[in-house]
C-alpha cells in the first residue's frame, strides 16, 4: 500500500488533494462572513420562535432558512416563496391521496413506491433543485407519519404541521433578508462589479510597486474572470432600476467583465515596466478607483479620457485596451456609447428559466435514474418497517437527498452526508448530550451553542458544491437530535437511530447505484471535458450571424455553457477518488491527465473570450478587412483542431493532425503588412495586443494537441 501511494502523482494521492481541497474550500472569500451572519440570525429566530411557541418539526424550518437562497431579495423572496409553496403542494398531495390508501395497507405500500418514483424523476428532471429538494423532504416526513397506526385526524395534523414548519422558515428568513438590504452598503449588483474593479486595481498595484502578482491576486482574477457575468446580469434583470439605468448597468457589467477578461490575460504575459507605463498604470488605477466610489455612492462615473499617444511605445500590450474600457465604462451614461453594442437582452437567461429540463420526457436516463432511486428508498422503507424500527426511517431521507446522476459523485454526497451526520448528530449533538445540555437551564444557554454549532455549519455551506452538503447534513443531524422535542434530549437512542438510517440509506444506494445502469464518474468526467472542446471549438468560430446583438448573446450563453462545464469536471475529478474496482488505476490517470490539461484548456478559453471583440468587430476594435479574413481563417483551424482532439478522446480522431503554425504565421504577415497607406501608428494597438493573444492560442493549443 505505501508503495502504491508513493508511484501516485502528488495530485492523486488523497492526503496531498485534501489538505488542498480543504484550504481552498475554507478560505473567506468577500461577502461570506455576512452570508454566513444572516444565516445564522435567521436559523437562530426560527429556533426561538419554534421551541417558545413548541411548534411541532420546527427543526425543518431552521434548515429552510439555511438552504433560501440570498442571491439577492428577489431570488431570496422567490425562494422562500417556492419553499412555501410546494411545501403547500405536497401536503396537499399527501391529504387528498390519503382517502385512497389509509384503510388498505396494500394501497398503502403502492402510494409509497409511486411516491418515491415520483420524487426521484423530479429530482432529474426539474430545474428548480431546491424546489423539488422541499418536495423530497416533505415526503420524506410524510411517509412515516402515515405509516403510524393512530386517527386519520391526528396524521393530518401532523402533515399541517409540516407545512407550517417550512412557512415559518420561510417568512423569518425573507423578514432577515429584507432588514439586511436596507443597511447594507449598496447592493449586490453594485458590490459585485466593486469587487471586480477591486481586483483589477489590486493587479495594477503590484505593477506600480515592480513586484509580480502573487498567487492569490491572479487566483482572484482568474476565478472572477471564469464566473463570467451571468449571476450579474440575472440580479440586474431581477431589479426595479428604471429601464435607461438598468440599459446602462447592463453596459457597465459587460465592460467590467471584459475588464477582468483582459487583467487574466495580463498575468499570463511577461510584462516589462517603464517609466511612462508606470505613470499610465497609475492613472489607470486611480480612475478604476474613481468609477469604484462613484457606483457605489449612486453617482454617475465622471467623464474620463485618456492619452493615447505613447501607447506604440508601451511595453505592456493590453494596457491600451483596459484604457479604452474604463473609458467606454463612464461613456455609457453620457449618451457616447451605443449600448446595445454591450447590453445583451436578457432573454436568452429567461428561455432558460424553464420548470423542467429540454429532454425531461424524451431521454430514458432520468427514468432510469427514478427506478434506481425509488428502488433504494424502497429497500430502506421494507426494512425499517419488518424490523419495526421508525427511528432509522431517516435512510429513506438519505436515499432522497444524496441522489445524483452519477455513482462517483452520488457516492461522494454519500460520504458527505455520513461524516456530516457522524459530526452533527454523533460529535456534536450527542456530545453537547452529554457534556454541555446538563449545565443549561434557559433557552438563553442553549441558543449560544446553537449558534456556535449553526455557525460551522452555514461556513461549511457556503463552500462550493463540492463540500457544502457537509454542513447541510451536520445542522440537519444537529437540528433532528435537538429541535425534535421542546426541552433537552435526555435519551441517545435517537441520535444513534438517525445515524444508523443514515448508514442504512447509503448502503443501499451504493448497491442499487452500482449494480443498475451504473456510470461512473470517470465516464461523466471524460465526456464532459469533450464537451468544453467542442463547446469551445463553436465559440471558436463565433460569430456565425451578421446580427451583431444575436451574435453577442450566442456568444454569452456559450462562455456560461463552458464555464459550467469546468466546474462539472472539477466536481466529478473528486467523485472519481471515491470509485473502486479494477478499473481504479486506469480512472485515476485518466483524472490526472484532465487536471493537467484543464488549466491550458482555461487559459486558452479565457484568451478566445478576450479576442472575441475583433471577431465581433466592436466599436474601438475592429480590425481591417485582410486582417478580419485572417483571423477568421485562424479562428476556424483552431476550432478543427479542437474538434480533432475531441475526436481523438472519443477513440475516432485521424492520424494526421492540424497545426495552427502556419496559419499564425499569415496572420501575422497580414497584420503588418496590410494597408500600407496607414501610418504605422494606427496599427500598433493590434500589433500589441491582438498578435500577442493569437500566438498564446497557437503555442497553447499545439502543446494541448500534443498532449492529447
Amino acid at each position: 500500500m505505501a508503495t502504491l501511494a508513493h508511484s501516485l502523482p502528488e495530485s492523486t494521492r488523497p492526503s496531498a488533494w485534501f489538505r488542498e481541497f480543504l484550504k481552498q474550500e475554507l478560505a473567506p472569500y468577500p461577502g461570506r462572513f455576512e452570508t454566513v451572519a444572516r444565516m445564522v440570525l435567521a436559523a437562530t429566530l426560527v429556533m426561538i420562535v419554534t421551541m417558545t411557541f413548541r411548534i411541532p418539526y420546527g427543526f425543518q424550518g431552521a434548515i429552510y432558512a439555511l438552504i433560501i437562497s440570498r442571491e439577492n431579495p428577489q431570488a431570496t423572496l422567490r425562494s422562500a416563496g417556492s419553499i412555501v409553496f410546494i411545501s403547500g403542494i405536497g401536503a396537499a398531495y399527501v391529504l387528498a391521496s390519503a382517502w385512497f390508501f389509509v384503510s388498505a395497507p396494500e394501497l398503502h405500500f403502492l402510494w409509497t413506491l409511486g411516491a418515491f418514483l415520483m420524487v426521484f424523476f423530479a429530482l432529474s428532471t426539474m430545474t428548480d433543485y431546491s424546489a423539488v429538494t422541499t418536495f423530497a423532504i416533505l415526503i420524506a416526513l410524510a411517509v412515516p407519519v402515515w405509516d403510524r397506526h393512530v386517527p386519520a385526524e391526528t396524521n393530518v395534523e401532523d402533515t399541517l404541521w409540516v407545512v407550517y414548519g417550512a412557512l415559518i422558515g420561510g417568512l423569518i428568513t425573507a423578514l432577515v433578508e429584507l432588514a439586511f438590504v436596507q443597511i447594507r452598503l449598496g447592493d449586490d449588483l453594485i458590490r459585485s462589479i466593486v469587487e471586480r474593479l477591486t481586483a483589477v486595481e489590486e493587479l495594477l498595484g503590484c505593477y506600480l510597486t515592480d513586484r509580480p502578482a502573487d498567487s492569490k491576486i491572479r487566483e482572484n482574477i482568474t476565478g472572477l474572470s471564469m464566473r463570467g457575468a451571468s449571476r450579474l446580469r440575472r440580479n440586474l434583470r431581477r431589479s426595479s432600476y428604471s429601464p435607461l439605468y438598468r440599459e446602462q448597468m447592463s453596459a457597465v457589467v459587460a465592460l467590467v467583465g471584459r475588464l477582468v477578461d483582459i487583467a487574466a490575460n495580463l498575468t499570463q504575459l511577461s510584462i516589462q515596466v517603464s517609466g511612462d507605463d508606470r505613470q499610465r498604470i497609475s492613472r489607470l488605477a486611480a480612475s478604476i478607483a474613481g468609477v469604484r466610489a462613484d457606483l457605489l455612492s449612486r453617482r454617475d462615473p465622471s467623464l474620463i479620457e485618456f492619452n493615447s499617444q505613447s501607447e506604440a511605445s508601451s511595453g505592456i500590450p493590453l494596457l491600451r485596451e483596459m484604457e479604452k474600457t474604463v473609458a467606454l465604462i463612464s461613456e455609457v451614461f453620457y449618451g457616447r456609447l451605443s449600448i446595445s453594442e454591450y447590453a445583451p437582452s436578457p432573454s436568452s437567461d429567461e428561455r432558460r428559466s424553464k420548470l423542467l429540463v429540454s429532454d425531461a420526457l424524451s431521454n430514458p436516463e432520468h427514468l432510469k435514474f427514478a427506478l434506481k432511486g425509488c428502488l433504494a428508498a424502497s429497500l430502506c422503507y421494507i426494512i425499517y418497517n419488518s424490523l419495526d424500527w421508525p427511528g432509522i426511517s431517516t435512510a429513506v431521507t438519505s436515499c432522497l437527498l444524496t441522489a445524483l446522476s452519477t455513482i462517483g459523485s452520488s457516492r461522494q454526497k454519500q460520504v458527505l452526508r455520513f461524516t456530516g451526520a457522524i459530526v452533527g448528530g454523533f460529535v456534536l449533538g450527542m456530545g453537547s448530550q452529554i457534556f454541555v445540555l446538563p449545565y443549561l437551564d434557559s433557552i438563553a444557554g442553549f441558543t449560544v451553542l446553537f449558534v456556535v454549532v449553526t455557525g460551522v455549519a452555514s461556513w461549511f455551506m457556503t463552500c462550493s458544491p463540492r463540500l457544502s452538503y457537509f454542513g447541510v447534513q451536520m445542522a440537519v443531524a444537529f437540528y433532528l437530535v435537538n429541535l425534535q422535542e421542546f426541552t433537552i434530549q435526555t435519551s441517545l437512542t435517537v441520535a444513534r437511530d438517525r445515524v444508523l438510517g443514515i448508514l442504512l440509506g447509503l448502503v443501499m444506494m451504493w448497491l442499487v447505484f452500482d449494480q443498475l445502469w451504473g456510470a461512473s464518474a470517470a465516464v461523466g468526467m471524460k465526456r464532459t471535458f469533450i464537451s468544453i472542446l467542442r463547446s469551445l471549438a463553436q465559440l471558436s468560430r463565433e460569430p456565425r450571424s451578421t446580427d451583431r446583438r444575436a451574435a453577442i448573446e450566442r456568444t454569452y450563453s456559450l462562455r456560461e455553457t463552458i464555464s459550467d462545464a469546468f466546474d462539472k469536471v472539477r466536481t466529478l475529478s473528486d467523485g472519481v477518488l471515491f470509485e473502486f474496482g479494477p478499473s481504479r488505476q486506469q480512472d485515476l490517470a485518466l483524472r490526472d491527465r484532465i487536471r493537467r490539461w484543464q488549466p491550458q484548456l482555461r487559459l486558452l478559453f479565457l484568451i478566445r473570450i478576450a479576442l472575441l471583440k475583433y471577431r465581433l468587430q466592436l466599436p474601438g476594435f475592429e480590425l481591417p478587412e485582410a486582417v478580419r479574413l485572417a483571423q477568421e481563417e485562424f479562428d476556424n483551424r483552431l476550432a478543427k483542431m479542437l474538434d480533432g482532439m475531441a475526436d481523438r478522446m472519443e477513440g475516432k480522431g485521424p492520424e494526421a493532425r492540424e497545426n495552427l503554425e502556419d496559419c499564425f504565421e499569415r496572420l501575422q504577415q497580414t497584420t503588418v503588412t496590410c494597408c500600407p497607406e496607414l501610418p504605422k501608428e494606427a496599427l500598433a494597438t493590434p500589433l500589441q495586443t491582438f498578435l500577442p493573444l493569437s500566438g498564446r492560442i497557437e503555442g497553447l493549443t499545439n502543446a494541448l494537441d500534443e498532449e492529447i
